[in-house]
C-alpha cells in the first residue's frame, strides 16, 4: 500500500483531494493531513517518510519552502497551487509535478501516473536536490510574500492578515506580533525566520529586537552618531526603536523606493 501525505491549509481542498485520490487508487493511503509549516516540521521529526507529498506552496503560517530548510525530507512531491502556470514554468524542467486549484481527477490521476513511471525510480538524493533547487527557482520568480499568520489563542485560532500588523519584536525569548489596533499575540518563530517570508517592500528590520511596517512608522529623528530615532504607531515605549549608523542609508532608500 502507498503511503502518501497531504499538506494543505485548506481542510475542504484537503479533504476533496483525499476523496479524488481514493477514488482513483483506493490502495493509497493519506497518512496525515497536515495544515501549517510547523506541524508539518514536527511530523517529519517524529515518523518515517511518505512516498509521496501531495504540498501546497502557501500555508497558513508561511511558505512551504520553510518545511524543507528545516527538516529532511527525501522523497517527491507533487505541488497543489492556485499560481499560475507562467509562474511555474520551472516545473517543465523537472520530473516533481504540479496541480492547478481545483485539481481535477484526470489530471490527478495522470500526476500519480508520472510519479509511478518516472519519479519512483529516481535515487531519494537526487530528487530532494532536485526540489531545493526547484523551490529556490520558484520563489525567485513568484515573490511569493507571506499574507497572514495562524495564531493561537486559548483553545481556537485566530487569522491575522499582514496587512494589519504594525510590527513584530522580541521580548523576554519571545517574538509578539502587534496590530495596528495595538492587539498584541505571541508568535512561535524568530524574527530572523519572519524576514525570510515577509514582503521586504512592506517590512524592514530596523534591529534585532524590531521589525516594522512601512504603514507604522510615525515619525522619523535625527539621533545620537548619525542614527535614526522612530516613533511609531501603536506606541511601543518598551522597544528600541533606534536605527543604527549602519543600516541608515539602508533605511532610507526602503522608505523611498520601498
Amino acid at each position: 500500500m502507498m503511503q502518501v501525505l497531504i499538506i494543505e491549509d485548506e481542510l475542504r481542498a484537503a479533504e476533496r483531494l483525499e476523496k479524488l485520490i481514493q477514488q482513483i487508487d483506493p490502495e493509497i493511503h493519506v497518512l496525515a493531513i497536515l495544515e501549517s509549516v510547523e506541524e508539518s516540521i514536527r511530523w517529519f521529526r517524529t515518523n518515517e517518510q511518505p512516498e509521496l507529498i501531495f504540498l501546497d506552496i502557501h500555508l497558513s503560517d508561511g511558505l512551504s519552502f520553510n518545511i524543507f530548510s528545516e527538516t529532511d525530507v527525501n522523497c517527491p512531491v507533487i505541488f497543489t497551487t492556485a499560481y499560475d502556470e507562467y509562474a511555474l514554468r520551472a516545473f517543465d524542467l523537472n520530473s516533481i509535478d504540479y496541480l492547478l486549484k481545483p485539481i481535477d481527477k484526470a489530471k490527478l490521476e495522470k500526476s500519480l501516473e508520472k510519479f509511478d513511471k518516472r519519479v519512483k525510480n529516481e535515487k531519494n538524493s537526487e530528487l530532494n536536490t532536485d526540489l531545493i533547487q526547484l523551490l529556490s527557482k520558484i520563489k525567485k520568480q513568484t515573490n511569493v510574500f507571506r499574507t497572514r499568520f495562524l495564531i493561537s489563542k486559548n483553545d481556537s485560532f485566530l487569522i491575522i492578515p499582514s496587512g494589519e500588523i504594525a510590527y513584530f519584536y522580541s521580548e523576554d525569548k519571545l517574538t509578539f506580533i502587534k496590530t495596528k489596533e495595538n492587539k498584541r499575540y505571541i508568535l512561535d518563530e524568530s524574527l530572523d525566520s519572519l524576514m525570510e517570508s515577509l514582503d521586504p517592500k512592506q517590512f524592514f528590520r530596523i534591529n534585532r529586537q524590531l521589525i516594522i511596517s512601512i504603514h507604522s512608522i510615525k515619525s522619523i529623528e535625527s539621533y545620537f552618531n548619525y542614527k535614526l530615532k522612530l516613533e511609531v504607531n501603536p506606541p511601543a515605549p518598551q522597544l528600541n526603536t533606534v536605527i543604527s549608523r549602519s543600516k541608515t542609508l539602508e533605511f532610507k532608500e526602503w522608505v523611498k523606493n520601498g
